[in-house]
């Protein structure tokens, strides 16, 4: 499989624009995919929305010159781990990164900025892992389904709707994250509620 670099596909996207222009980039799904970003990532100074889903990325570097950023997009790629994100620490709000392999949340506090985080279909097996997760003040809305924290308690067939009524082993799956993060608002689409809405309570 052919592969290009960050640079080439960026010098493609921008045409005859100026990478500091750029208050958007949207790289996911090139082809052929970006293997690895590389020091041209730091020129888009100016960028709030990045988004390179859809490639064959492995590793995060090269943010420092990303100042400004508030919204990455890393989902579907083969990202392991979260090094090289601290540096967004000041600026970044939303950060999407399901279909990945990553196993650990090192360096996730320092994203004090953060509010949306998600993370569906990784290998999050630990639950200290979700822990550190409550260092994040802002921290509303989180996606962690397809999780092995999640298969083990609610099934590895079962894909979360929020349209539906909560199944039993769903409410206990919830209860975890309230224990360890009790100021998030959602999770997995559903809008955390004061009390379980438990429908045996009130047949």
């Amino acid at each position: 499989m052919t592969y290009q670099t960050f640079r080439e596909a960026l010098n493609k996207y921008l045409d005859d624009r100026k990478p500091e222009e750029l208050k958007e980039c949207y790289l996911y799904g090139r082809m052929p995919p970006i293997e690895k970003l590389d020091q041209s990532l730091s020129s888009l100074v100016n960028c709030e929305r990045l988004a390179l889903s859809s490639n064959t990325i492995d590793r995060i570097g090269y943010m420092n010159g990303l100042r400004n950023l508030k919204i990455l997009s890393l989902s579907r790629n083969n990202i392991k781990n979260l090094n090289g994100l601290e540096v967004l620490g000041e600026t970044l709000e939303q950060l999407w990164i399901s279909y990945n392999h990553i196993e650990k949340l090192r360096g996730i506090s320092a994203l004090k900025k953060l509010r949306i985080f998600y993370f569906a279909y990784n290998q999050i097996k630990d639950w200290n892992e979700i822990t550190k997760l409550n260092e994040l003040n802002l921290l509303e809305e989180i996606t962690a389904y397809g999780n092995p924290i999640h298969e083990r308690i609610v099934g590895e067939s079962f894909s979360p709707e929020p349209s539906q009524p909560m199944i039993l082993l769903e409410k206990e799956y919830y209860r975890e994250f309230n224990t360890r993060i009790p100021h998030l608002k959602k999770l997995d689409g559903r809008v955390f509620l004061d009390k379980d809405d438990d429908d045996e309570d009130n047949d």
